[in-house]
């Protein structure tokens, strides 16, 4: 019995893995809460447009301006300097509680979302489809009813697993 109750918890919490969304894409999620208020991938905002700067400057380079630009630009870095004055001499704030790894995931997820050549078709899907909508974190009403069925089928498993236990106590007594 034990057996088949820990097979049947297995296959549940299987379940749950195999079906669970994935996490968060952490590059987004630092794009879109630390940098978006002034940076947009392909258009210039407060700042300069970000796709290709992985192109345009070392790893090193950018880890370091946004651990601290305004010490890049003091050292003399002729690159930062004249980012500084073309952004009308508006500072970027220092982020130096984010890691290097957040900053390469950050990177990365710019990479991903630049603008694509017009020769790579399936880069936006839907362009191609307009009705196209991916599932995602925003579909409440799937996830909802995907973690009651998941609460209602444990539920039923607790009482199945009692009920057997009723009628054995019952045998047991006869």
């Amino acid at each position: 019995m034990k057996k088949k109750i820990t097979i049947s918890v297995f296959g549940l919490l299987l379940t749950l893995f195999v079906f669970s969304t994935p996490p968060l894409d952490e590059g987004k999620a630092l794009f879109t809460s630390r940098c978006a208020s002034c940076h947009n991938v392909n258009k210039i905002v407060v700042g300069p447009a970000l796709a290709g700067v992985s192109e345009r400057r070392t790893e090193d380079w950018i880890i370091h301006f946004v651990h601290s630009s305004q010490s890049v630009i003091k050292g003399g870095d002729q690159k930062a300097i004249e980012l500084y004055e073309k952004f009308n001499k508006v500072p970027m704030p220092d982020h130096l509680d984010l890691s290097a790894e957040s900053i390469k995931d950050i990177l990365a997820y710019i990479k991903s979302e630049s603008k694509a050549p017009s020769s790579a078709v399936s880069f936006r899907p839907g362009k191609l489809h307009p009705s196209y909508t991916p599932l995602s974190g925003d579909s409440w009403a799937f996830f909802t009813a995907y973690v009651s069925l998941v609460i209602l089928m444990a539920g039923a498993m607790v009482a199945l697993v009692k009920v057997k236990e009723i009628q054995r106590q019952r045998n047991a007594e006869q």
